[in-house]
């Protein structure tokens, strides 16, 4: 069986993690998949959009516990094991907003603890109504501090405080409204509506939209001063591209753009 499945589709991937029996763990193997995968596809650039789904009953209930505990069998109590596996999960967390594609979370059922982070790493996510979103490791004594970064970073921190400390989950509304996630469709509905939107961004300007992806994160951690500086000149580099001079000439003249890439 293949952990993670993968589908390529004119310009956009389809990535599926593929371990139902496990509702799609954060499993060592899970996360060298998506390593190896994402470095993959980062390095390919007739692929524009990567979209990323779960087979079976949960989008992804976080990391595996069971492994975890093995990993406490150590003479140190799991401490190097434990650091390296969070170094890992967060280098693919780092992973997904440094390659160029767009990355749409597609999610159903269950996003829990670093299933839950994913889901907020991810540039859009679509979810299917009667999703529940959660970051429920303090309800077994387990302080969700690495999905909590992601989460504060997409909705507002006492909302991000509440469900970290009380373990709650949140439904597919809920999440939408506080901008976890950015549409919310019934689940007959979700492969075809992701497949939309992915299609949508994969029509762009496909270098563009790399150049946009990249300051889109960078220009986060800055000043708003440093950070229209910044944008200014990616301006300049998106507006000396060829592609570019076509498409505000296509616009201009009523046609479509006849572009490179």
């Amino acid at each position: 069986m293949t952990i993670l499945e993968v589908e390529s589709d004119g310009a956009v991937a389809r990535l599926t993690m593929n371990a139902p029996e496990r509702l799609n763990a954060l499993s060592d193997e899970m996360l060298a998949a998506l390593q190896t995968t994402l470095d993959k596809i980062a390095d390919t650039p007739s692929i524009r959009v990567v979209t990323l789904a779960g087979r079976g009953k949960a989008f992804c209930a976080g990391h595996d516990l069971k492994q975890m505990t093995a990993m406490r069998q150590s003479e140190d109590g799991g401490a190097a094991a434990f650091k390296d596996l969070f170094e890992r999960c967060s280098r693919v967390m780092a992973r997904i907003q440094s390659m160029p594609q767009p990355v749409i979370a597609q999610v159903h059922e269950i996003a829990t603890a670093a299933g839950c982070q994913l889901v907020a790493t991810c540039d859009m996510a679509v979810a299917a109504e009667g999703t529940r979103f959660g970051v429920n490791g303090v309800n077994i004594g387990l302080f969700c501090s690495t999905p909590m970064v992601a989460l504060s970073r997409n909705i507002p921190r006492k909302q991000a405080f509440e469900m970290l400390t009380t373990g709650d989950f949140i439904d597919a509304s809920h999440a939408q409204e506080l901008g976890l996630v950015n549409r919310v469709v019934p689940e007959h509905e979700l492969a075809m509506e992701t497949q939309a939107l992915a299609d949508q961004v994969a029509a762009k300007l496909g270098v563009a939209v790399k150049i946009g992806k990249e300051a889109f994160y960078a220009q986060l951690q800055i000043s708003t001063d440093q950070a229209y500086a910044y944008t200014g000149d990616v301006m300049v580099e998106n507006m000396l591209h060829r592609d570019t001079e076509e498409g505000i000439s296509a616009f201009l003249e009523k046609r479509d753009p006849n572009w490179e890439q």
